[in-house]
């Protein structure tokens, strides 16, 4: 069992950013595949992005590529989304997430075993 537990969230303007914390308990972060989602009210929960076991390999969806970067430090078992130049239609409850299979099929949303509870993310315009 891995617990997953989400900080950083909070209020900022747009242009702004925020570093987004997953901390993990229990297991070893760098076993797994880990990777960040995000769920805006009244839509589904979507694809941020995903960073293989050592780091090498990453995945971002479109929307955000050039504004987020996702690392991981494993001497803190800890993987992070640095968020910069935040629009307003970032706005949304960030999730982390980890799992046993490929950064890729995280990216085209399998493989997710465990989810933290998230971090609320508000960009105002």
């Amino acid at each position: 069992q891995v617990q997953l537990v989400e900080s950083g969230g909070g209020l900022v303007q747009t242009g702004g950013s925020l570093r987004l914390s997953c901390a993990a308990s229990g297991r070893t972060l760098s076993n797994y595949i880990t990777g960040w989602f995000r769920q805006a009210p009244g839509k589904e929960r979507e694809f941020v992005g995903a960073i293989s076991r050592g780091g090498a390999i990453i995945y971002y969806r479109d929307s955000v590529k050039g504004r987020f970067t996702i690392s991981r430090d494993n001497a803190k078992n800890t993987v992070y989304l640095q968020m910069n130049s935040l629009k307003p239609e970032d706005t949304a409850v960030y999730y982390c997430t980890v799992g046993g299979q490929t950064a890729q099929a995280m990216a085209n949303g399998c493989g997710m075993d465990y989810w933290g509870k998230g971090t609320l993310v508000t960009v105002s315009a």
